[in-house]
């Protein structure tokens, strides 16, 4: 109360007690329904036994926003959930009020002076948005921030995040136009959907970074697979976070100079880094820290090398860094980063200065500004030492030079920058199509066979036989596995299949084979087969008698020295649904521990970028006169995984190890899958929304379809058919950028928040209905796309009618139409959509309308 009343707010603050008559000198009121004006928000610090009466008495009086202070919920115990519970219905009673909260310290929005918390101080106004899980932070943040004079725009403690969550946060500060960045500090995500959509819309404009704690949870110890071993919670999350753009940081200390770093500086263009110094020993720590960070040294042009042999000392070494020698005079530094600046191979210049007798920091600061003005990259500084370079770091930090004391703090700077770009330019990145396709008939004899097994019981660990008819219905190349109870048995299934044929054990109980000896390769006679059988079978019994041994399966015997052995898998996380793994496979897949993670669904390249992160992707290619491996078969095994995952939400845990992937293909050697029931159904249980398969719609030979990532190039063609006032119209502002920057963006949905319908006919796009609905509310846009020579009234009436329904399902109540056709006006008067849609909609052009 004496923060809201001491700290600027212009509004009016209304104590409410029961047992006071006025608090802090302010006239309190008995109860929420005694105080003489709407409120827009309470601020609840009762116990906790009886926050869920207020909480209701607060919706009944048309409170808009509730956060609560209180303690004693969910953390607390089963006492505490069921107050949980009582808490959590209000806001389905009523649908005006939103809760944050509770067991939060509140919230802060300097500009408007509402400190409605209990942290000590108030921050000064400024472009950072803070959102915490831990209160106890938040606390020490405000206390540290208020000491260094960092400022924000929006200061919010999350608490237990009930109702109000990280993704509705997100989207409302992103109407925030004085908010530049976003930092989150996240122990949980409760609502990874939401969080993730709303994370990667506002990543697309401005960065976002993230703190995640708990890194190291052992959740992964009693995973059954080789990928529940390898894919730990962290890894997800790291990998959600790569998906939507978010800047991750492993230290605390670096959040605000991160974030406040990727608000001001745009990214480079590359990780190329040029190095100005007066000492040698700072410019080899940076080079040093910049190599293992993945970064780059700038190989300077000769041209480049001329000029600064004209302005330095002959005894500068003549290359990157560029050391302009002890002695350097503030005229050396100007010169020296000016000509660096003009190296066209130079994405960014970091200028270092060590204090020596003979140097000026402060004039050298200066220097450095006219040498970098109107720099074409970003310009970093470090000034080592204390009190004498104290002015000369200050000139830097008032002239939006980013400087920091040590080589190490300036290059990490650097590579977030560079992170930043490249996180940027995968979000904007769109697939090849593969046309890897899997037939209906084929998924829907999966969805069979999973419900049946499933039958047995709500957890089923499938043979390896059963896993790879599994992968084959999605068109997985497998080695099939053909199960045998005894020894003659094995001899005459090796003889129909061929010498050399592969042995492997077969029980329920075991996963990994080769523990118990339960492997034979490139057995080639009737002899060693019976031989194999025997030994392995005995082999198992006496390493594990508490498996079932049913026998061994015997398969073709492929030769693993022709390709390279990676392992393909998917598990279920508890935080984010479905994940997928590529990485390096075999015995020793968790020994190296080479692997990427990804969240499904995946497109082409998506699934690229993850295989090419791996350090044995190099095997992949050619190299000592070996071929290179097919590796657009091992992207088609990812993506078909990808779809398999997507439909069958009861997929716990699958390995496919080895997938040997050779110059000529990619097969399946070994899988193992586990199911269980009781998990969401089919497309709610991903974290990212899939393709939306129910909205194509067949009319004669065309369709009515949403659009892809893959169509960038159809789109653009129809794009350029269009009338130049409908461009204008639909691409506003974006139309200055270049045209992969603006397909990208019209393809790459998040289909949780706009769709876009096209009409496609023989490969050609003729229009587009685009919907697209604000987080809040029940409005939804609607623009529309038109070629100007193909899209006839039938055209237009179709895509509008099929746009208008997808509107109806998303519950909204008022569509705007951003267009600019007569067309679109006249199809919706032929349509009679009032009458069709029983008067839910009301309908607005905007400005733009004919």
């Amino acid at each position: 109360m004496r923060n809201m009343l001491t700290s600027g707010f212009r509004g009016v603050v209304y104590p409410v007690n029961p047992r006071r008559e006025s608090v802090q000198g302010v006239q309190a009121y008995p109860d929420i329904a005694s105080v003489p004006h709407e409120v827009d928000l309470a601020v609840i610090c009762t116990p906790s036994a009886s926050v869920p009466g207020v909480v209701w008495a607060c919706g009944e009086a048309n409170v808009g926003g509730v956060m609560v202070i209180s303690a004693g919920f969910g953390e607390a115990g089963e006492s505490g959930k069921k107050l949980d519970e009582e808490l959590r219905a209000a806001p389905r009673a009523f649908e005006h009020m939103r809760i944050i909260g509770p067991n939060c310290v509140g919230l802060i929005v300097p500009s408007i002076g509402l400190n409605a918390s209990f942290g000590v101080g108030m921050p000064t106004p400024g472009s950072l948005a803070v959102l915490s899980q831990s209160g106890a932070l938040c606390t020490a943040m405000l206390d540290w921030a208020i000491s260094a004079g960092v400022g924000f725009s929006h200061f919010v403690s999350v608490g237990n995040m009930l109702d109000v969550s990280f993704g509705d946060l997100i989207d409302a500060i992103a109407r925030d136009e004085h908010t530049d960045a976003i930092i989150l500090y996240v122990e949980s995500i409760p609502d990874a959907r939401g969080f993730l959509s709303a994370a990667r819309a506002f990543a697309r404009g401005k960065p976002i970074v993230a703190y995640k704690a708990g890194r190291f949870a052992e959740s992964a110890a009693a995973a059954l697979s080789h990928t529940g071993a390898m894919a730990g919670e962290d890894v997800v999350f790291d990998a959600a976070f790569k998906r939507v753009g978010i800047e991750r940081v492993y230290d605390m200390g670096d959040m605000f100079e991160c974030a406040e770093l990727l608000a001001r500086q745009d990214p480079p263009t590359g990780p190329r880094l040029a190095v100005v110094t007066n000492a040698g020993g700072p410019g080899v720590i940076a080079s040093d820290a910049l190599i293992a960070r993945g970064g780059t040294l700038a190989p300077l042009q000769a041209g480049t090398i001329n000029e600064l042999d004209l302005v330095l000392p002959p005894a500068w070494p003549g290359g990157n860094p560029i050391d302009i020698i002890g002695d350097a005079t503030p005229e050396r530094y100007e010169r020296a980063c000016a000509i660096a600046l003009q190296d066209p191979g130079v994405d960014a210049l970091l200028v270092m200065l060590s204090p020596q007798s003979m140097t000026d920091p402060h004039g050298a600061a200066e220097a450095v500004v006219r040498g970098t003005r109107g720099a074409r990259c970003p310009v970093l500084a470090a000034w080592l030492g204390g009190e004498s370079v104290r002015t000369g770091f200050e000139v830097l930090e008032r002239s939006g030079i980013p400087t920091y004391s040590s080589p190490e703090q300036a290059v990490s700077a650097f590579m977030h920058l560079v992170s930043r770009a490249s996180r940027i330019e995968k979000l904007h990145e769109t697939p090849r199509d593969l046309h890897v396709e899997v037939r209906r008939e084929d998924r829907d004899d999966a969805r069979s066979f999973v419900e049946s097994k499933l039958a047995e019981g709500s957890r089923v660990e499938l043979s390896e036989r059963a896993t790879k008819d599994l992968l084959a219905r999605y068109g997985i190349d497998v080695a099939r596995a053909h199960p045998v109870a005894n020894a003659d048995e094995a001899v005459a299934m090796a003889r129909e299949i061929g010498y050399p044929v592969a042995m492997k054990i077969r029980s329920a109980q075991i996963s990994h084979k080769t523990d118990v000896g339960g492997v034979a390769l490139d057995v080639r006679n009737d002899d060693a087969v019976r031989e194999t059988f025997e030994t392995m079978s005995a082999r198992a019994r006496e390493l594990r008698p508490d498996a079932t041994i049913d026998g061994v399966v015997v398969q073709r015997m492929v030769d693993r020295n022709a390709g390279v052995e990676l392992i393909v898998g998917a598990k279920r996380d508890t935080t984010f649904g479905p994940v997928l793994m590529v990485g390096v496979g075999g015995v020793s897949a968790e020994v190296f521990q080479d692997r990427e993670v990804g969240l499904p669904p995946l497109n082409e390249a998506l699934a690229r970028q993850m295989v090419e992160s791996l350090k044995g992707s190099r095997l992949l290619k050619a190299w000592r006169g070996r071929p290179a491996m097919d590796t657009d078969s091992l992207i088609g095994v990812m993506l078909r995984l990808s779809t398999l995952v997507s439909d069958l939400p009861e997929l716990a845990e699958l390995d496919a190890n080895p997938v040997l992937v050779t110059p000529n293909g990619a097969i399946a050697l070994d899988a193992r899958a586990v199911l269980t029931s009781g998990v969401e159904c089919i497309g709610s249980h991903l974290a990212m929304t899939p393709y939306p398969e129910h909205l194509i719609a067949r009319v004669g030979d065309a369709s009515v379809r949403p659009l892809r990532p893959e169509d960038e190039q159809a789109w653009l063609a129809m794009l350029a058919r269009c009338p130049r006032e409908q461009r204008r119209a639909h691409l506003g502002e974006h139309g200055l950028h270049t045209p992969h920057w603006i397909g990208s963006r019209a393809c790459t949905i998040d289909y949780d928040r706009e769709i876009a319908l096209v009409w496609e006919e023989g490969g050609a796009f003729s229009g587009e209905a685009r919907l697209t609905r604000s987080p809040f509310g029940s409005t939804v846009r609607l623009s529309t796309l038109l070629d100007e020579d193909h899209a006839g009234p039938r055209v237009t009436a179709t895509l509008l009618e099929h746009a208008l329904r997808v509107a109806r399902s998303w519950s909204c109540e008022r569509v705007i139409a951003d267009v600019a056709d007569a067309r679109v006006g006249e199809a919706l008067v032929e349509l009679g959509f009032i009458a069709e849609l029983g008067g839910r909609l009301t309908f607005e052009f905007g400005e733009a309308a004919v």
